[in-house]
């Protein structure tokens, strides 16, 4: 068949063969060289390149070609389908070249769904993606804020512009009585009755005074000026002079 060949002239350079196509059909037929091998593609492509370089349109070697390249185109078909070889073998003509032209356009159609995908991945190849989980939405935007007159603004920018005033702690600071003061107090209160009640005594007065007065307890006691009791644990505390210490008797019930 290839010795007939009215395209026998033609040479192909491939990837699996560089000479002439008929000896590429020779091998071809003999299972020489894998048909799978060989891009028949290209093969169209040198025949169209041969015919723009002769000088008129040699139809008779278009349909040789034609026929020559659609039979390869069949082959490779079926190479590629070895499982359904046998039943396109038992299809008739007509229906097998339908069958045949049907599968070339699902091959065209994955090789544009591919080509497609290697243009998106050329096009993303510079993007990364953040593995883990999605971040939180976006907090919700402050409201603008409306335009205001140069005036204003240059109001606001003076009143910036001012030394704040001075701080003032006056209110923290803490004034403490003099010890003196509430020690003379209880002198004269017990010179006026044997029992006081230290609650009763400081009500009205400060945390401060408070805290003073019973400084001025406890100075008293030491010096045996008066005495202290208390009948339980965060029980009221009973003042009295020490001649009375004896003659009483706490109890949690009279506290």
């Amino acid at each position: 068949m290839a010795a007939v060949s009215p395209v026998g002239d033609l040479d192909v350079d491939l990837e699996a063969f560089e000479g002439p196509f008929d000896l590429l059909l020779t091998l071809v037929l003999r299972e020489e060289l894998p048909l799978r091998e060989v891009e028949l593609a290209e093969v169209v492509i040198a025949f169209v390149e041969h015919l723009a370089a002769r000088d008129r349109l040699d139809l008779d070697a278009c349909g040789e070609f034609l026929v020559l390249i659609s039979a390869l185109l069949e082959l490779k078909a079926r190479g590629l389908f070895p499982d359904e070889e046998a039943e396109l073998a038992e299809l008739e003509p007509e229906a097998a070249a339908e069958e045949l032209a049907r599968r070339l356009a699902e091959y065209r159609r994955a090789k544009e769904g591919a080509l497609w995908l290697a243009e998106r991945l050329s096009s993303s190849q510079d993007r990364f993606f953040r593995l883990g989980p999605a971040p939180l939405p976006p907090a919700r935007p402050e409201p603008a804020i409306a335009t205001q007159p140069p005036a204003r603004l240059a109001e606001m920018l003076r009143l910036l512009a001012k030394e704040p005033p001075a701080v003032s702690t006056a209110h923290m600071a803490l004034e403490y009585p003099p010890v003196s003061r509430f020690v003379e107090r209880w002198r004269s209160l017990l010179r006026r009755r044997a029992r006081l009640d230290f609650d009763q005594e400081t009500a009205g007065l400060s945390r401060v005074e408070i805290a003073v007065a019973f400084l001025a307890v406890l100075e008293l006691a030491s010096r045996r000026e008066l005495a202290v009791a208390q009948a339980a644990a965060f029980a009221p505390i009973r003042i009295t002079r020490p001649s009375a210490e004896r003659s009483l008797t706490w109890t949690a019930r009279s506290a």
